[in-house]
């Protein structure tokens, strides 16, 4: 993939999608800077980021296998972001509220339902509170009720916290639901919807 030029206005809701094995989490990955740029530019709210470590970006990610740290619990994963980067944990509160995970905290990871597993991930990732979220398929495992929950709640916590998101998905009705902006990717080129 080469050339790729995707620009999402700050505060939107993107999503894009595309064949299997097309690049879309190659690209996400890149974004966040767990995979080198071959070239070009990234830039978050007109900063370039391109050569930051993934910490120092303002970029929170949450993987398709939502990869939790399993050696902790709810509240340890809600709390690793902050408490690593010396940010107010008080944010840990906030979001178990919003996410309806207040009576799950001191559980462990491995005891939950993939939708609240979804959602401890989503948790983990806005702790930090990044500038930019990019999810990686986050929904596609859950079931019809919990993902319209999700979706619903995933929307209203980017819209309060002002934060631009890339989500990818292979659903077109969640894309239809979710994204003020829509792409695609073909070929190694991104094109809007």
């Amino acid at each position: 993939m080469a050339n790729v030029d995707l620009a999402v206005p700050s505060g939107a809701y993107a999503v894009l999608m595309g064949r299997s094995g097309c690049g879309k989490t190659t690209l996400l990955e890149t974004i966040c800077g767990l995979k080198p740029a071959l070239g070009g530019r990234i830039l978050v709210d007109g900063e370039d980021v391109t050569n930051l470590p993934p910490a120092a970006r303002g970029i929170g990610f949450v993987p398709q296998d939502v990869a939790l740290f399993s050696h902790l619990s709810v509240r340890g994963n809600l709390a690793f972001a902050p408490k690593v980067k010396g940010m107010d944990v008080s944010i840990v509160e906030e979001l178990s509220q919003a996410l309806g995970l207040d009576q799950l905290m001191d559980r462990s990871t491995d005891n939950l339902s993939g939708g609240e597993r979804q959602r401890v991930a989503l948790g983990r990732a806005l702790a930090a509170r990044p500038r930019v979220l990019c999810l990686d398929e986050p929904l596609s495992a859950l079931d019809a009720e919990t993902h319209e929950d999700m979706c619903g709640l995933i929307q209203s916590l980017a819209r309060s916290q002002r934060i631009t998101v890339l989500h990818i998905t292979h659903n077109p009705a969640e894309a239809e639901r979710l994204a003020d902006h829509r792409f695609t990717i073909a070929g190694g080129v991104v094109r809007d919807q």
